[in-house]
């Protein structure tokens, strides 16, 4: 009786033992995003500085949004084609390293080096590292043994709204704290979370991936009108929500005459709570939503936040609504990902990562078009006289111009919703 006893406690200990601890794991994956919303949010709260003091334009600030996420892009496209010849710990160790070595620089470049050639360098370190990131993390936490891996899913999407509402808030204060004169100091800090994460990784346990045989099932893909429009409604989706969040800041201070500190909360940080929450909200309740009329529903509302900050003349109005944003945004990228999954189940991991590219184009283009509109209405004297009439500045008439602009992201979004639901609707009273 004793022995027996004895070889069952054995047995559970040696099952204890050798089971791996994913939930390490998961946590470094949730920390994982958190870097990658500190790569991305980052260097925008400097935006304001990066003008005053190294006499950057509105538009070459855009463009450092767009050579972020075209750099996302290609690295995208590259770990999608050889991406299997890595293992996932030596692909996401290497993208925390590469993050660290991209804050480092934009405290430091800048100052050695020409200022804007410092800024481009620091940028593409991060957003290599955040292109692998983006790559690796999900196909991770997707792989570990789980129970309810959507519930897992919609909470790694989540950390990325809370990196960016802690980025935006722990910045925000730092600044507030040792001035505008040490902004150098915050990106150094902000590099411990991707250094101990590099570490982190080394050890946690992780489920690789099998060979990838999903090549006939891209033809098939690219041969469906229906994949083409989910492809145009990721673009939609990532510009809608990276046009109000990267410009935010910037909005907030010059464009509304409200203070940094003032002004970053109640922007992009506003912003990121209600985008977190929409996520979460989701992923707790997303059995018992229609996922159609939600995304036509954050559509509509992210039409009317849009224009509501770019013609409201009450600068707390107008700066509500651009925070609302968030919770018009939340669900237009993962919401795209799980049309995709329903209509094409077997599309795999490849169908995934062409999905993130397009989100990435949009990522890329969506803020780059509005500094590009802002800066060109900068110039309109038709424009700054109109806005005069209702007491908005030229800088801030220059400004709404170009978030007016995004408004039709959420637009074509909405309009693909609609134009697709009665097409099927359409389809399915023929067959009846």
């Amino acid at each position: 009786m004793k022995k027996a006893h004895f070889d069952a406690i054995s047995v559970r200990k040696e099952k204890k033992m050798s089971a791996p601890n994913y939930k390490r794991t998961l946590r470094a994956c949730y920390l994982g995003y958190v870097t990658q919303a500190i790569v991305n949010n980052l260097s925008p709260l400097f935006f304001v500085i990066f003008r005053e003091d190294f006499g950057i334009s509105l538009s070459l600030l855009g463009t450092l949004v767009l050579i972020n996420f075209a750099t996302q892009l290609l690295i995208d496209m590259l770990a999608a084609k050889f991406g299997n010849r890595f293992t996932y710990r030596q692909l996401i160790v290497t993208a925390h390293f590469t993050n660290v070595a991209g804050l480092v620089c934009l405290a430091f470049l800048p100052m050695i080096m020409p200022p804007y050639a410092g800024l481009i360098t620091a940028t593409m370190l991060n957003a290599v590292g955040g292109g692998l990131a983006e790559v690796v993390v999900s196909p991770t936490v997707e792989a570990l043994p789980s129970d309810c891996k959507e519930a897992s899913m919609s909470l790694l999407h989540s950390f990325y709204c809370w990196g960016q509402l802690l980025t935006v808030a722990v910045t925000t204060l730092m600044l507030k704290l040792i001035g505008t004169s040490g902004w150098w100091i915050i990106p150094l800090l902000w590099a411990l979370i991707p250094l101990y994460n590099a570490f982190n990784f080394m050890r946690v346990p992780i489920v690789e991936p099998e060979a990838d045989e999903e090549s006939g099932v891209m033809k098939h893909l690219f041969r469906e009108k229906f994949f083409y429009i989910i492809m145009i409604m990721m673009l939609c989706g990532g510009a809608a929500e990276l046009t109000v969040s990267q410009w935010s800041s910037l909005f907030a201070e010059k464009g509304l005459a409200i203070s940094k500190f003032v002004g970053d909360l109640l922007g992009p940080g506003l912003f990121a709570v209600f985008m977190g929450t929409g996520r979460m909200l989701y992923g707790i309740f997303g059995s018992k939503i229609n996922l159609r009329g939600a995304l036509i529903g954050c559509s509509t509302l992210g039409v009317v936040c849009y224009i509501a900050t770019a013609f409201v003349p009450n600068a707390f109005v107008s700066l509500i609504a651009c925070a609302m944003t968030g919770l018009a945004v939340s669900l237009m990228w993962p919401g795209a990902l799980s049309v995709a999954s329903a209509e094409f189940p077997r599309g795999g991991t490849s169908m995934f990562a062409v999905l993130a590219l397009c989100g990435d184009c949009g990522c890329s283009l969506g803020p780059w078009i509005a500094g590009m509109v802002s800066d060109a209405a900068s110039g309109n004297n038709g424009i700054i006289s109109f806005a005069a009439k209702f007491g908005i500045d030229a800088e801030s008439a220059a400004l709404r111009s170009g978030i007016a602009v995004g408004t039709v992201f959420p637009l074509l979004l909405l309009i693909l919703l609609i134009a697709t639901g009665k097409k099927k609707k359409n389809v399915k009273q023929a067959e009846a």
